[in-house]
């Protein structure tokens, strides 16, 4: 029997044997971020509703504008969305505050012994599930071999913050339109952020110490962000303030960069070469450390949950179910190869042979997800658990703050110093109008 006509059956057997029966010709709406993983989830979506007879309306955004249009809608319980796509910082702060119905009861056959514990762990709380793994990531550095053996370097197995800067140097070619030092610059705490966050840990620094005071100014950001904005302005692309995640992948993948340093889910469309002009010239390497490795590489898990207010909980519980299955994973690998299956979640992913000769990258990446540790993110000792975020809900209106500051200093139009004692003052004010120290 054909694999698509098993995913299918698989679709229409869940909903006869696992308790998720609904009535037929219902629509669902899915808010989703416009990363290469859910656009394939999009494409393939008509076989999970031709099996079971219901419809997707799908709202597929830019990463800021999803977290904005999700946070409010569930906050507010709009009930605008049947499905949403979160990470491992909402679904905790969420399931916590019930905004979220769990998703423990998805049937024996979603084998859930068989998702990387650190994942699971980062989507629970009080031991309860509130979000189901699409993909899952740290982060790495990608590289152009071709350009490191023409320069005649060598990349390090742990590359320092430093030698990324002397490779940059080397590496950066304007009047070729090829840059060293490819980083995110578009503000957001998930976008900025994202990159700012575990390279702040590398040199040594924390968002708080122990008495929930904000370390904005203190010598290790210093050092970060004038490293960040020096190298970006000398050795990045133009116009870098607008790139986030997806432009950045963009530039490496037409041959414009020499590094990068960013999520490992992108190793799947890099190495693609229906998608990557560049899938036979790259290598990778650990994320940069400098002072510390605590806390150098990122942990996310862009995952699937269903908000408390959807009137239609069994049938998004039948697609999240799917999309997140070994039969979808199966799927991917069968209809667009299997170097583009959605990384990081499960183990049988990694066991899979064709998974390993397709994906070169796939044992560091599975190490790097199954070794983060939340709970030790920094140098110095936290409060706080989460490595390129800080698990508390203030903190995707003070990361995105402190990333505008940011951006405004790589743009040029205030000082570094001036920027975090902005930052300094704003994240001051936010935390003492919450009430911490808590």
């Amino acid at each position: 029997m054909q694999l698509r006509q098993l995913t299918l059956l698989s679709a229409v057997g869940w909903i006869a044997g696992t308790g998720l029966a609904f009535a037929q010709g219902q629509t669902l709406t899915i808010a989703t971020v416009n990363n290469a993983d859910m656009i394939i989830m999009q494409r393939l979506s008509p076989k999970w509703e031709q099996a079971t007879g219901n419809k997707l309306n799908w709202v597929v955004l830019e990463e800021n504008v999803l977290r904005q249009r999700a946070t409010t809608d569930i906050a507010t319980k709009g009930g605008q969305f049947d499905i949403i796509t979160i990470g491992s910082y909402e679904a905790p702060i969420w399931g916590k505050q019930n905004w979220l119905i769990t998703l423990d009861d998805l049937g024996t056959d979603y084998d859930y012994a068989d998702i990387i514990p650190s994942v699971k762990n980062g989507l629970s709380y009080n031991g309860k599930l509130y979000a189901v793994p699409f993909y899952a990531e740290s982060s790495f550095t990608f590289y152009r071999k071709d350009l490191f053996d023409q320069a005649g370097i060598k990349m390090p197995d742990k590359p320092t913050y430093d030698q990324i800067a002397e490779y940059a140097a080397k590496l950066t070619d304007k009047s070729k339109e090829q840059y060293g030092f490819c980083q995110r610059g578009k503000p957001g705490w998930g976008e900025n952020m994202a990159f700012i966050g575990p390279m702040v840990n590398a040199f040594g620094g924390r968002w708080f110490n122990e008495k929930w005071e904000p370390q904005l100014t203190t010598e290790p950001w210093k050092n970060a962000i004038n490293y960040y904005v020096k190298n970006m302005r000398e050795y990045g692309p133009p116009g870098a303030t607008a790139n986030g995640h997806n432009e950045n992948r963009a530039l490496f993948a037409t041959g414009h960069c020499a590094m990068w340093v960013d999520a490992t889910s992108a190793a799947g469309y890099i190495y693609n070469p229906k998608e990557s002009q560049v899938a036979d010239k790259t290598a990778f390497t650990a994320a940069p450390v400098q002072v510390t490795s605590n806390g150098s590489g990122w942990f996310w898990a862009w995952s699937l949950g269903i908000p408390a207010s959807s009137k239609k909980a069994d049938a998004a519980k039948s697609f999240v179910k799917w999309a997140t299955s070994k039969d979808y994973i199966a799927l991917v690998g069968s209809e667009a190869g299997w170097v583009a299956a959605p990384p990081g979640t499960r183990k049988s992913t990694y066991d899979n042979p064709e998974y390993q000769k397709a994906a070169p990258f796939a044992k560091v990446v599975y190490d790097a997800i199954v070794n983060a540790d939340l709970t030790k993110p920094t140098k110095d000792p936290v409060p706080y658990i989460g490595i390129q975020y800080v698990a508390i809900p203030e903190f995707q209106g003070i990361g995105t703050a402190v990333g505008q500051q940011i951006a405004a200093a790589l743009a040029g139009q205030t000082t570094v110093e001036q920027a975090l004692e902005t930052a300094q003052r704003s994240t001051e004010r936010t935390m003492k109008q919450a009430g911490y120290p808590k």
